[in-house]
């Protein structure tokens, strides 16, 4: 994802002062598991080795439609033990004034936060095989969010409380629009991976870019309103390309962890910019 200037620890504001920002940048996987849709294909994964279906041979009406709600329904029970999870530790690093001295001075510990959620990212997106092995992707799924929560929860720790409260506000009713959007419209979204990564591209070099140039507040703040809206496109995708139904493009059930954690990044990732916005460190 495009580098931002979340800025590192001791108060310093500004890219390239701190020893960190959000990770993993420049890394969303637009291009993963991603299939043409194929109507009740997903359906015939689901059968037993004698060729009869689940849904002859209980009675059940395992369609394509039954096996997507219930791929639905598990991605966002994930999604929902994610999120709160990194709430709690974004909580505890912000308002706890001690919690907040400890982690502000272990610089160490952040670091190897940040290389082991850029580790266990890279491998729950490039091996198919670790990603869709229970329980071995969910537990790496936990491990990455106990990671990737603990280098935000450094990251709020060095704005002022109210900002922390204020992004995280704004990033809920913006999820929750934007999914109901996702859900309601017939614009297909799912067609627009290609050019969204470009879009990635750009706020990567942009952010190189503005690591060699002066301090300019207004520069921040257009890097921050352009990371919130690709995000905020980039959720929109994710969530139809989860749905699937009419859309060209869909993500296999058996991709829940995937799927989940793409939006897990995407929420994160509205909320960072979103506090870069109105926050100051």
């Amino acid at each position: 994802m495009p580098p931002a200037d979340y800025a590192g620890f001791g108060g310093a504001q500004g890219q390239g002062v701190g020893l960190m920002g959000p990770p993993p940048m420049g890394f969303h996987m637009p291009t993963g598991p991603v299939n043409v849709n194929t109507g009740a294909d997903d359906a015939h994964k689901y059968s037993n080795e004698s060729g009869s279906s689940y849904g002859d041979m209980n009675g059940f009406d395992f369609s394509e439609k039954t096996i997507r709600r219930a791929f639905i329904r598990k991605v966002y029970g994930i999604l929902s033990v994610q999120l709160l999870l990194t709430a709690s530790i974004i909580a505890l690093f912000s308002l706890h004034q001690g919690v907040k001295e400890f982690v502000q001075r272990s610089t160490g510990l952040a670091l190897f936060s940040y290389i082991a959620a850029i580790v266990l990212l890279l491998v729950i997106g490039c091996c198919e095989g670790v990603r869709r092995k229970s329980p071995h992707n969910v537990i790496l799924l936990g491990l990455f969010t106990l990671t990737y929560g603990f280098v935000i929860g450094v990251i709020s720790s060095l704005y002022e409380p109210q900002a922390v409260v204020l992004a995280a506000v704004i990033t809920t009713v913006i999820t929750v629009g934007l999914t109901v959007f996702a859900f309601q419209t017939k614009i297909d979204f799912t067609v627009l991976g290609g050019i969204l990564f470009c879009c990635v591209l750009v706020m990567f070099i942009f952010g190189i870019i503005m690591l060699f140039l002066p301090n300019i507040p207004i520069a921040k703040k257009i890097y921050a309103c352009l990371g919130a809206l690709l995000f905020s496109v980039y959720l929109i995708y994710d969530t139809q390309l989860m749905i699937g139904g009419d859309h060209k493009y869909s993500i296999s059930p058996e991709e829940y962890v995937f799927a989940a954690l793409n939006i897990y990044m995407d929420i994160i990732m509205i909320f960072l910019y979103i506090l870069r916005l109105f926050g100051r460190d």
